[in-house]
């Protein structure tokens, strides 16, 4: 090779593998517990704070079968 061609050629790119980092993995664990907490908050902010109602009975079936019911009454 002359030297003009070896500056004019481009150099040789090398693949390098890129690592998943530790915050794009904990994401995926993160956001799905972020969510269900959410949920659960607005569960008992509705429900107790706005519906003035006892805190114990959040999380009971029975309770959210019968708000499904006064909803979806036909």
């Amino acid at each position: 090779m002359t030297d003009t061609q070896k500056q004019n050629s481009k150099p040789e790119k090398k693949e390098v593998k890129k690592k998943k980092s530790g915050w794009r993995i904990a994401r995926g664990f993160l956001i799905p517990v972020l969510l269900v907490l959410a949920l659960a908050g607005g569960m008992v902010a509705g429900y107790v704070v706005l519906g003035k109602q006892d805190i114990g009975s959040v999380f009971q079936w029975s309770t959210w079968k019968h708000v499904y019911d006064l909803v979806f009454a036909s």
